[in-house]
């Protein structure tokens, strides 16, 4: 997997309870999820189409940094889909726990906002994880 973004936790991000906000964790990965498909894909015009199940497997705290990580896992004819995983690190010992693990699948669109093939070179590179 490669890094996409860090954040760092801020007191603005937090909850309640002390912890990471779990809709700014989920903004985040968002956010590196359609930078990796934009970038993948060669293409600005990638929408999220759908986030999988979110199950926070450690808290976060503020002062630790967010990596977030991803790679291709899926790839269709107009669609890619992939693995995400969130890791908190602290800054003091730069150890990490994983935090979540997700898919997150986006489609690339025209001007009009439909559903266009994303580039044959693009899907060749990853065939061995086409849909087809």
């Amino acid at each position: 997997m490669e890094l996409i973004t860090t954040h760092i936790a801020m007191t603005k991000d937090m909850g309640v309870h002390g912890n990471l906000f779990g809709g700014i964790m989920m903004a985040w990965i968002d956010e590196a999820a359609s930078v990796l498909a934009c970038q993948t894909c060669h293409s600005p015009n990638m929408v999220t189409v759908k986030i999988d199940e979110l199950v926070f497997q450690k808290k976060v705290k503020e002062g630790f940094l967010i990596k977030i990580y991803g790679e291709v896992a899926q790839i269709g004819k107009s669609s890619i889909t992939m693995t995400i995983e969130a890791r908190k690190e602290s800054v003091y010992s730069q150890e990490q726990d994983l935090v979540l693990t997700t898919k997150v699948t986006f489609v690339r669109i025209d001007e009009g906002g439909d559903p266009t093939p994303i580039p044959t070179p693009v899907r060749e590179r990853y065939k061995h994880l086409s849909k087809y």
